[in-house]
């Protein structure tokens, strides 16, 4: 029996329609109305699964004025059901919004869990290190990513992304620059679907592996980082050095290297060698 006046947040399949629990199911095929991202794509996974519930649209572009629907509905005694086009509601996908206004209304909400790109990646990663920080997607500009990546590069755990076919090169870029060319990455690619894949290197030999095969430029990308505690701490990437440089120019060391540390996020231990290094090769003894 559901209960009255309920708000589900339904997690659906990434790819194989096949991953989608019987709860969910049972769930869908319940409530009065299902509020999805495109309806389109939830038709055919109801027809799959001889669904025929009623659909209504809720994208991150009308998910303010829908919200309102909905509160209707739930304060008619009705059962509403959110599902994005692939995965969890709410996570790198709307549905966060809905959820704040039918809490503060104080309607019950449940949530029903399924499929997410995230842990999908994570559980087949190999990854040792018990900790991991869930980004989604980065910044789309150049310069916005850049800066937070420098912001994300001291963390020791990994660090996990969501990437779009069409940056995925620019992103790997931008890595290959903050993080060094040695910082292990896993790129996995298409979860659950038929050209799924999931490959492993540093981020040089990603950032080749993917010019050399523009297939695997193609799809939906889960990008997984290892934590700076896994890598060289003694490495300093070519943009702090540049950076400690022009510092040096007009600040004392101390003050360079405290700078160049809250600049770039490396470990101040090695900027502070490396600038003694740079100090003595311009001012020899």
């Amino acid at each position: 029996m559901l209960s009255k006046s309920t708000l589900y947040v339904v997690a659906t399949p990434i790819g194989n329609l096949n991953d989608i629990s019987l709860r969910a199911l049972d769930i869908l095929a319940k409530v009065d109305v299902v509020a999805a991202e495109h309806t389109q794509a939830s038709r055919h996974l109801f027809a799959v699964h001889a669904i025929s519930t009623k659909l209504i649209s809720l994208h991150q572009h009308n998910e303010a004025i829908v919200s309102n629907k909905i509160l209707a509905l739930l304060n008619s005694g009705k059962n509403v059901a959110l599902v994005t086009d692939a995965g969890t509601p709410g996570i790198s996908d709307p549905g966060a919004i809905l959820v704040q206004h039918v809490r503060a209304q104080g309607y019950s909400i449940i949530p029903i869990p399924g499929a997410n790109a995230a842990v999908c990646a994570l559980s087949a990663s190999g990854i040792t290190n018990p900790h991991f920080l869930f980004y989604g997607f980065l910044p789309a500009k150049t310069g916005l990513r850049k800066r937070a990546l420098i912001e994300l590069k001291p963390q020791l755990c990994t660090l996990i992304f969501y990437e779009a076919p069409h940056r995925i090169l620019e992103c790997i870029i931008d890595m290959l620059e903050v993080f060094g060319p040695q910082r292990e990455l896993i790129v996995a690619r298409e979860l659950t679907k038929l050209f799924e894949t999931i490959h492993r290197g540093t981020l040089h030999e990603i950032y080749s592996w993917l010019q050399k095969d523009t297939d695997q430029q193609k799809g939906e990308f889960v990008l997984l980082l290892s934590g700076a505690g896994t890598t060289d701490k003694s490495e300093i990437s070519e943009q702090a050095e540049r950076t400690l440089k022009c510092l040096l120019t007009e600040l004392t060391l101390k003050q360079a290297v405290k700078l160049a540390t809250e600049i770039t996020g490396e470990n101040k231990n090695s900027l502070y060698q490396l600038a003694l290094k740079l100090k003595n090769a311009r001012y020899p003894v």
